[in-house]
Order: C-alpha cells, then sequence, then structure tokens
C-alpha cells in the first residue's frame, strides 16, 4: 500500500470505506454505530483542502483506508481512521498512523491523539499495543474536551470511551 493526500474524486469513496469498516460493530452490538454516515462530502472536502486527508491505495491505486486529522492543543488529532474490511490486518492503519506521525513531526506537533471506544478489540486495546495510553481526565487538554463533549452529544457515550495520546520521537 502507498500513502498519499486524497483526492477531490475519492471523497465518496472515503465514505463507502466508513460504511463497511462499521459492519464489524454489528457484531458487538453496536448497531447505531454500523449504521452511523459517514463524514460528509464538504466536512470530508474540507479536511483534503487543509492537506489533512491522506489515503492508503493498492496496486489499482483505489483508496482503501483513510485517515483524516487537525491540529488540537499541540498533537495532531486523529478524527477519523477507517480500513476497509478487504484490507484489514495487514498494517495499513498503522501505516497511516505512521504517516500523520511525520506530519505532524514536520509540523512540530509534540504527538497525535485520538478518541476511540474503549472495549472494542480494534479501538483502544489496538492501539494501546502501537504505544498510545489512555489519557486521565486530568490530563485531558480544552480541545480535547471539547471533542468529547461533541461526542457524547451524539450519543457515542453509550458505549465505553477514552481519550489516548501516543508522543512523537524525534524527527
Amino acid at each position: 500500500m502507498r500513502i498519499r493526500r486524497a483526492a477531490l474524486d475519492e471523497l465518496p469513496a472515503l465514505q463507502d470505506i466508513e460504511r463497511a469498516a462499521g459492519g464489524p460493530f454489528r457484531e458487538l452490538g453496536m448497531a447505531d454505530i454500523a449504521d452511523d454516515e459517514p463524514p460528509a462530502l464538504d466536512l470530508l472536502d474540507a479536511y483534503r483542502r487543509a492537506g489533512r486527508a491522506w489515503v492508503a491505495v493498492g496496486e489499482e491505486d483505489r483508496p482503501r483506508a483513510y485517515l483524516i486529522a487537525e491540529p488540537v492543543d499541540g498533537a495532531l488529532h486523529i478524527e477519523q481512521i477507517s480500513v476497509h474490511p478487504g484490507a484489514a490486518h495487514r498494517g495499513v492503519g498503522r501505516a497511516l498512523l505512521a504517516y500523520a506521525a511525520d506530519r505532524a513531526r514536520e509540523e512540530g506537533l509534540t504527538g497525535l491523539t485520538l478518541t476511540t471506544f474503549a472495549e472494542v478489540p480494534w479501538n483502544a486495546p489496538y492501539y494501546l499495543r502501537i504505544g498510545f495510553h489512555v489519557l486521565e481526565e486530568a490530563e485531558l487538554t480544552p480541545g480535547l474536551r471539547t471533542i468529547r463533549a461533541a461526542e457524547a452529544g451524539h450519543g457515542l457515550d453509550r458505549w465505553p470511551r477514552v481519550c489516548m495520546r501516543r508522543a512523537l520521537d524525534g524527527p
């Protein structure tokens, strides 16, 4: 897989990836997450125009995964990372995170942050394995508190959620 910036005409494909990636949540009793609509095209385009929407593409140069992010309180916050189930378990998500970390370093940011489900195997337990740690309530920055409040307003707190951070080491 190769990682590059998302193109405008690929944004509908990112929505398709999101829908497909939501399917496994149904097996965990999280049908509302599985059925949740992906980010709107105008939101995806805002990330793209800001240079913060990246795709992992295969030999056919078709997106198989994507990541959108924005700076929040000195870190690059991963707003969404989704891998199509057909590309899962191949290190694609890890490669996207490494790419995002490189971009964050270039901007002088100090880490990666994200919010995720605490008990979903491919969420918090996965991120713990690749170097993230759970932030305690007292460690949350103002921006992360705002993000968590918005998530709660969307009903995501029906399932346990956590904020996580991974420091960026060196250049």
